[in-house]
């Protein structure tokens, strides 16, 4: 049996990782911890094979008054928390950085590679790749860094811009069908992939997301299905739409922004357990 610590004790993902990892009570004992005090640091972590790191700020804010706080929290304590896990003999050291850390990267035709170099265009997404730089450092062969990029996660009871989405879809009658494609991962196939590094207590940078490329129009069909309301789709905004995506806002919305397929295909895909069409029943339901 491993015994698995994850920090968080009010994070989404860290939630439902918990309880995907619980139905397997003969393979994992788990713990939950809270970063918010400093009383983590008077723990003794050497009985713990694997900590997965999720605790920390995970929405994007221009506010330049958080920005020594963020780095304090995605940079400083995580890098804290490695160390100490180090110190005390944890084996894998597992953390949740972001595809926010593509930002500004130069990326072709909306697609992000292997070869694409990471580029923040705001201190969220530079915090992460300051963490993932200092936890680079503290990596040796006793002691096994796993850095998750995910794109963004989905899921009942998630937060941030999946869920004004699904609001949208239920709330009004036609959407554009622009053609677009956009990397998403529901929260159990983040769940199993998880577990899946955990058990074959992998290292490295990990680029997780669901079997297919999500369009937006698509999406917003799906969710409304589930409700029972019917979605009206046209092309006739498309240009508009399209001179537009210049648009921080539209282009979250409508713009192309994915990981290489290529990069995702761990253990042949084993971990994507739901489709598209059934994580959004599972999310909407």
């Amino acid at each position: 049996m491993k015994k698995i610590l994850i920090t968080g004790v009010n994070s989404f993902i860290g939630n439902s990782l918990e309880a995907w990892l619980a139905k397997h009570p003969d393979a994992f004992a788990i713990e939950k911890i809270s970063l918010k005090n400093d009383d983590w640091k008077r723990k003794v972590f050497s009985q713990y094979d694997s900590i997965v790191h999720v605790a920390g700020i995970a929405h994007v804010s221009s506010d330049e008054n958080l920005k020594e706080e963020y780095y304090r929290v995605n940079r400083d304590l995580t890098i804290d928390l490695a160390k100490k896990a180090k110190a005390d003999g944890v084996k894998q050291f597992i953390f949740m950085s972001s595809i926010i850390i593509y930002g500004a990267s130069d990326i072709q035709n909306g697609i992000i590679t292997r070869e694409t170099v990471p580029k923040a265009k705001d201190f969220y997404g530079d915090s992460k790749i300051q963490a993932e730089a200092g936890l680079n450092k503290l990596e040796s062969p006793n002691f096994r860094i796993a850095i998750i990029r995910p794109p963004m996660s989905y899921g009942k009871g998630s937060k941030g811009n999946y869920p004004k989405l699904a609001k949208l879809a239920t709330k009004i009658p036609f959407f554009p069908n622009l053609d677009n494609k956009r990397s998403m991962i529901h929260v159990d196939n983040l769940s199993e992939f998880i577990r899946l590094l955990i058990v074959n207590e992998e290292e490295g940078v990990f680029f997780p997301q669901n079997q297919e490329y999500v369009q937006t129009s698509q999406l917003v069909r799906l969710i409304a299905q589930v409700h029972g309301k019917r979605n009206f789709q046209t092309k006739l905004f498309n240009p508009i739409i399209k001179r537009l995506l210049r648009i921080n806002t539209i282009q979250k919305i409508f713009g192309d922004y994915v990981y290489d397929q290529s990069m995702s295909d761990y253990h042949k895909g084993l971990y994507q357990v739901y489709n598209l069409k059934e994580s959004i029943e599972l999310t909407e339901k």
